[in-house]
């Protein structure tokens, strides 16, 4: 092999380790983004509701609007029972959302929030919500999944609206069935 060969191996071998590295690095870099810019509305996890420490704010209303959808695998129907409500922030509220099995087999889906405005996220607060944890439906079975939020009176002025979607993925593959069934539904 001659000296041009052996370089061009030898970039071609670096090209594909930084490439390999690169698409390693990928998800986590994404992540990080995500949660400097807000983007992708990623909503945090359980929070603890305290009426002492929480004030509300009546001088104003911020109207939450809900969507819902499922993945294109997922055959559930799923809903709210309202489209959108207004609140003041600082307020606890709940709003109940609806899923139904339309199967004729035991089945497990996981919903997943998002949040738009992005800068939004740091003020919305869900104390309790179905997307903490796989829902597990028998056939034909409709569930009533209430969701409790705040939305946080430090919420900037000239924020007025928010957009909670929830995507519903169809999990059952992923899953014991015979543990996940026992953790929802205790006897």
């Amino acid at each position: 092999m001659n000296q041009s060969s052996l370089r061009t191996v030898r970039k071609l071998i670096m090209l594909a380790l930084g490439m390999f590295g690169f698409a390693f690095a990928l998800v986590p870099l994404y992540d990080l983004l995500c949660e400097l810019t807000g983007l992708n509305g990623k909503t945090a996890g359980a929070y603890v509701y305290d009426p002492a420490r929480e004030s509300v704010d009546e001088t104003r209303t911020v109207r939450v609007i809900f969507i819902t959808n499922t993945n294109a695998d997922m055959p559930w129907k799923f809903w709210s029972e309202k489209g959108g409500v207004e609140v003041h922030p600082g307020e606890l509220h709940t709003v109940n959302f609806f899923v139904t099995n339309p199967t004729d087999k035991v089945m497990v889906g996981q919903a997943v929030p998002s949040l738009a405005p992005g800068l939004a996220v740091d003020y919305f607060h869900k104390t309790e919500c179905f997307c903490f944890e796989r829902q597990v439906l028998q056939p034909g079975e409709t569930m009533e999944m209430p969701m409790r939020f705040i939305v946080g009176s430090e919420l900037p002025g000239h924020v007025a609206s928010l957009n909670l979607s929830y995507s519903l993925f169809d999990v059952t593959d992923f899953v014991d069935l015979s543990t996940e069934d026992a953790a929802n539904n205790p006897s």
